[in-house]
């Protein structure tokens, strides 16, 4: 028999407290969907996407759910063949992380790679853009979500809907229908390049 009911000096936890700290652990076991968008023009292109795949696989708090198609795409505002094509992909994962240390995360596994840079004026060994954090919607110039051109940008939304059909952009609606609004013939699927989740 339990005494501790009729001890005065010992109160059952209210069922609002449990409530409260359950949600608290299941928000920490059910973190928050995010979709990152990687880019790479220098170097050896698969192999530099497949390390920022890994890396982010390798960060506390972060597990990569899915990994897209790879696209190529040419550069953007440049002289046409003055810079090597893009490969493109797109990562949805689930982390525990707030969205700074997200992106603080992204400017660290960009910066790894930029030991390999060999020219300037626009081409990247890797880029790492955080596109949609949960449904947040934040203006905050240092990370504005979702991310302001990913409704302009096919080579964002088409890895994006490759593996999330229904996926909607924040505050702009079905990634379907942004879409179909955009020119495709700017990105080439790659269906002979293969990016995998982390081991």
């Amino acid at each position: 028999m339990n005494q501790t009911q009729s001890d005065p000096t010992v109160q059952p936890v209210p069922a609002s407290v449990v409530e409260a700290v359950d949600a608290a652990d299941v928000t920490l076991s059910n973190p928050k969907w995010a979709v990152i968008a990687l880019g790479a023009n220098l170097g050896n292109r698969l192999e530099t996407l497949q390390g920022a795949v890994d890396a982010l696989g390798d960060t506390p708090g972060l597990r990569v759910k899915a990994v897209s198609p790879v696209y190529e795409t040419e550069p953007w505002g440049v002289e046409p063949g003055s810079q090597p094509a893009y490969f493109n992909a797109v990562v949805a994962l689930k982390t525990t992380l707030p969205p700074s240390s997200l992106l603080e995360r992204g400017h660290a596994i960009e910066e790894a790679f930029h030991r390999v840079r060999e020219e300037r004026w626009g081409a990247r060994t890797l880029d790492v853009d955080i596109i949609t954090y949960a449904d947040v919607v934040s203006a905050d110039p240092v990370l504005t979500l979702p991310h302001p051109r990913a409704h302009q940008r096919a080579f964002v939304l088409a890895p994006w809907h490759d593996i999330d059909p229904e996926a909607q952009l924040p505050g702009l609606g079905p990634v379907a229908t942004l879409l179909a609004n955009l020119d495709r013939t700017t990105i080439t699927p790659r269906p002979d390049l293969e990016l995998h989740l982390p081991d």
